[in-house]
């Protein structure tokens, strides 16, 4: 039986990220994955995600984000990979906006505040001034705009294999291909079976993403819920040059009338498309049966109703499309915290669908609370006990609507 320090189970976002700066730490860790990373099958695919400083989901937020793209920029000169695209980032927003971002009714509102907070570069623009510095958006009068210049995004197959790279190159062992059957935990330490074997280790760390409801168990698996979300690119009519990085930002609307807002990116590289997605959290599934088939009336009805209203210059022809999973907590929020009568197991998830921006320094500091017993920024916003006292401001009827989820918290 192989032994270990700290094994890592999964290895997407968070989990590389851990697993490299675990080794950096000179801690002795095993990272185990039943796919090979980066993969398709779970939250870490589909090559961009957006990257911004001021979080509208919280100001507790911004510190992770402020010190991933400092990590990011690290392993950019280490590896000479280009990792983060700094392209500028704009929140349209507006008084008839009906959806939600991530769970938080005052996103613009937040945001705008923890850019104050932070001390992050900003602008608000009105309708008309969106129109003259992008006229791609086909903007309401009421509407407005917070706009970021350093926000942006990450490819994320290059960061997920840039952390691997790392890892190794520091000694870390990882094993791919490999499904986990079941862990055991005492007070001695932790055993983790998996289709190839059996390994040791006196500490484990559970960053598996869609799979993590089911490698925790009852009653934490309730708090989880996994949703089937669908990427699209879609062909730019006319001038490509319209919008590429630094001419086109990436993009969150708040849609005026719909229950959705959209999200998006600039043109990537030599393509002549936009990537662009809604998001959708009423229907779950489950990551080993998901459906990866986008219909020809899926993609009409994303045009349609998400893409056609609000840029004319986007045809109707869908390059491709992609399906990603969210690991949703209630209200959107990141839960990292030790299993509950587990002290050896920590997990790190959901990140509710907003987690890649934060990822680097989430690992950073995940190997700090593993290898060193204390982190250099403060995770206790994302514990158990912080999501069961956010739930407890929350509206009766935002309660009401988390109820089945309310009532699985430990101590509840």
């Amino acid at each position: 039986m192989s032994t270990y320090q700290t094994i890592v189970l999964g290895l997407g976002a968070v989990g590389s990220a851990a697993l490299y700066h675990l080794a950096k730490l000179g801690n002795a860790v095993l990272g185990l994955d039943q796919y090979a990373p980066p993969h398709i099958y779970g939250s870490t695919h589909g090559d961009t995600r957006i990257t911004r400083l001021a979080i509208g989901e919280g100001p507790e937020y911004s510190p992770l984000a402020l010190r991933s793209h400092e990590l990011w920029r690290g392993i950019e000169r280490e590896t000479g990979a280009r990792l983060l695209t700094s392209c500028g980032g704009l929140i349209v927003s507006g008084p008839t906006r009906k959806s939600v971002s991530h769970g938080v009714a005052n996103f613009f509102q937040n945001t705008l505040a923890a850019a104050q907070t932070h001390g992050i570069a900003h602008e608000v623009l009105d309708a008309a001034a969106i129109g003259r510095r992008f006229p791609q958006f086909n903007v309401a009068s009421h509407e407005a705009a917070y706009y970021e210049p350093d926000a942006g995004f990450l490819m994320v197959e290059d960061c997920v294999r840039a952390n691997l790279a790392l890892a190794r190159q520091h000694g870390a062992t990882i094993a791919t291909g490999e499904k986990v059957d079941r862990f055991d935990a005492s007070a001695g330490g932790v055993t983790v079976t998996t289709s190839n074997g059996t390994y040791r280790a006196e500490q484990l760390l559970i960053t598996a993403g869609p799979w993590l409801p089911w490698l925790v168990g009852e009653p934490l698996q309730g708090l989880f819920r996994v949703t089937r979300q669908v990427l699209h690119w879609f062909e730019i009519s006319g001038d490509a040059a319209r919008f590429v990085p630094g001419t086109f930002p990436v993009f969150i609307w708040e849609l005026p009338g719909l229950q959705q807002g959209i999200y998006g990116f600039p043109a990537v590289g030599d393509a002549r498309t936009v990537k662009i997605a809604t998001e959708q959290t009423l229907e779950t599934s489950d990551p080993g049966m998901v459906d990866r088939t986008v219909t020809a009336g899926e993609i009409e009805e994303m045009h349609a109703r998400y893409v056609r209203p609000f840029f004319p210059d986007l045809s109707p022809r869908s390059a491709r499309t992609a399906v990603c999973l969210y690991t949703e907590a209630p209200g959107g929020r990141f839960v990292v915290d030790t299993l509950p009568g587990h002290p050896r197991v920590s997990f790190a998830s959901a990140c509710s669908g907003h987690g890649f921006k934060h990822s680097a320094a989430l690992g950073e500091a995940l190997a700090q609370c593993l290898a060193c017993s204390g982190s250099v920024i403060d995770l206790s916003p994302f514990s158990i006990r912080a999501l069961q006292q956010h739930v407890d401001k929350m509206s009766d009827a935002q309660r009401r609507s988390l109820a089945q989820c309310v009532d699985r918290l430990p101590g509840a």
